[in-house]
């Protein structure tokens, strides 16, 4: 997702290859190395309306890595069925509003399926391929025949791009100050700060080429790619 002055980034990677992961600040933080305060304070950004605008009116949506529930609220808002799931039962904690699972995604297994699954938060960006195809396997096995897989990720000219910055949202301000590339993965410690309050989350991303997603999401049974955002940073795939 592209950062720009005004732009909130969202980098949690919560699949089980992110152990190498760390952040730091105020309890709680999960495994993967995400403040699960931060994300009670991060506001929506526009990502439910994408979702709706790919999906049905009143499609069911499955969300994995769903965090503190803050892309499923806007969808429920919209008229869609929700559930979210996710490995962080601090994060879940901030979403009893919702209907919720605790596990895992790549061992996921609700025995039903969805209109749409939500794989945001560029998870698909995890540098474990094995990874990558365990998560779009769960997509592709809740998906309802006719539905589609919807996908947030950071498009290999974003990551290119990117360089230090420092900008200020909503009163959260985000700083990065240095950023390691080796080949195709790229590292980096990203701080936030809000009052008198700090975090920070170190993690890994992978340089997915276009050519690559393609293969991964054919790869566990989709279809052909349709971008929904002239960025490319948001994309949805018809299960095949």
């Amino acid at each position: 997702m592209p950062i720009r002055p005004g732009a909130a980034p969202d980098w949690h990677h919560r699949t089980m290859t992110a152990r190498a992961n760390a952040g730091t600040g105020p309890d709680p933080i999960t495994a993967d190395g995400c403040a699960v305060e931060f994300y009670t304070l991060l506001p929506p950004d526009g990502e439910a309306e994408i979702v709706h605008a790919a999906v049905p009116p009143g499609a069911s949506v499955l969300e994995l890595g769903c965090g503190t529930g803050r892309i499923l609220r806007g969808l429920a808002g919209l008229g869609h069925a929700v559930l979210g799931v996710d490995e962080s039962p601090e994060m879940l904690g901030q979403a009893t509003d919702l209907d919720t699972v605790l596990s895992p995604i790549e061992t996921l297994d609700l025995r039903r399926s969805f209109d749409a699954v939500l794989l945001a938060s560029t998870l698909i960006n995890t540098p474990d391929p094995a990874a990558r195809a365990a998560m779009l396997n769960t997509a592709r096995r809740h998906t309802n025949g006719g539905g589609s897989v919807v996908v947030q990720w950071h498009p290999p000219q974003w990551l290119d791009a990117l360089a230090p910055f420092n900008v200020e949202r909503d009163g959260i301000r985000y700083t990065i100050a240095a950023i390691e590339r080796d080949g195709p993965s790229l590292r980096t410690t990203i701080e936030y700060r809000f009052e008198h309050r700090c975090w920070t989350h170190t993690f890994t991303a992978h340089r997915l080429s276009e050519d690559e997603l393609v293969e991964a999401v054919r790869g566990a049974g989709f279809g052909q790619i349709r971008w929904l955002t002239a960025d490319r940073a948001w994309l949805a795939v018809p299960a095949a």
